[in-house]
């Protein structure tokens, strides 16, 4: 562990496998993924040291990913405002934590458990104890998520991570992004869905397409498990070298994002594993409501063939 009490992103974490293989880098602000290499090969885009986490690049999103309408929503008859942290589009963007320093509950050479708490606040009137540990498998790495209910009354929560994608110095134009989204959300200007289609020429990811061709900020639905109950997304090089990632039960939907805003890369692709639509907190779809005492657990991870 580092000591970086000036810099924006908190203590910095580095993980590595007993035989040095793979390598993780993690912050305290947001809980972020900020680093990963597999035999030298860097799978999370970095960034440079000494800036926020830029695009909410590896943060964990909780309690809600995405954006609420007007940062509004209702239940039993009463109306919550949240703060609006998206003023673009008048919206509260992707949960209460992105800002905030977790604290370390373990932590061993390959694996760090972080820890944060979602206290009762403007437009989010709940309690809610959260942990996500990362642990480095043989060929990448395993996330894990627990939120626990730790207030009087149930509490409605959903979950998702930010991460962004590279395979070493492969300029991300030329990789090509498997997915297997059959529809997608119909988003507003304001960024909230209003309608599901099928996917279409420009959208269809189920057969493959080179990054450089499409601009996506979409939002994937009815999307197509595995045999073994994984969701999963492949970026492949031209070199065949593939970076997948896994979505595990109750992780039903993923956003891609493609933006040249991302500092150092003409090009950056962000694949985010959602437990929820956005603006669910109002639509309700894939919102969970935990009961007081009640714990959810969920898991995604990354992985990588060369």
């Amino acid at each position: 562990m580092t000591d970086t009490r000036h810099d924006p992103t908190g203590e910095q974490f580095h993980l590595a496998s007993a035989d040095g293989r793979i390598t993780a880098h993690l912050t305290q602000v947001g809980a972020t993924i900020r680093g990963l290499t597999v035999d030298g090969v860097d799978l999370i885009a970095p960034y440079p040291q000494g800036m926020p986490a830029p695009a909410a690049s590896g943060t964990v999103l909780v309690p809600w990913p995405n954006r609420v309408r007007a940062g509004k929503w209702s239940h039993n008859g009463t109306t919550y405002q949240l703060w609006l942290t998206d003023p673009s589009v008048g919206g509260a963007s992707h949960g209460l934590l992105r800002f905030m320093p977790y604290t370390v509950a373990e932590q061993t050479a390959d694996r760090l458990t972080l820890a944060a708490t979602v206290f009762p606040q403007s437009g989010y009137p709940f309690q809610l104890d959260t942990t996500v540990t990362y642990a480095l498998t043989a060929d990448g790495i395993e996330v894990t998520h627990v939120i626990e209910n730790v207030g009087t009354d149930a509490a409605p929560a959903a979950l998702g991570t930010h991460p962004y994608f590279t395979i070493g110095d492969v300029p991300t134009a030329d990789l090509v992004l498997t997915s297997p989204g059959a529809k997608m959300l119909v988003l507003d200007d304001a960024l909230i869905p209003v309608g599901e289609v099928p996917v279409d020429a420009a959208s269809d990811l189920r057969a493959g397409a080179r990054l450089g061709d499409v601009s996506l900020n979409t939002c994937y639905t009815d999307i197509a498990r595995d045999a073994d109950g994984l969701l999963r997304h492949h970026l492949r090089a031209p070199d065949g070298r593939t970076v997948t990632l896994w979505q595990g039960p109750d992780l039903d939907y993923v956003q891609v994002y493609t933006t040249d805003r991302y500092p150092g890369r003409g090009l950056a692709v962000a694949i985010e594993p959602m437990s929820a639509v956005p603006d669910a907190l109002n639509s309700g779809r894939g919102l969970r409501w935990l009961a007081p005492g009640e714990t959810w657990t969920v898991s995604w991870g990354i992985s990588y063939s060369g």
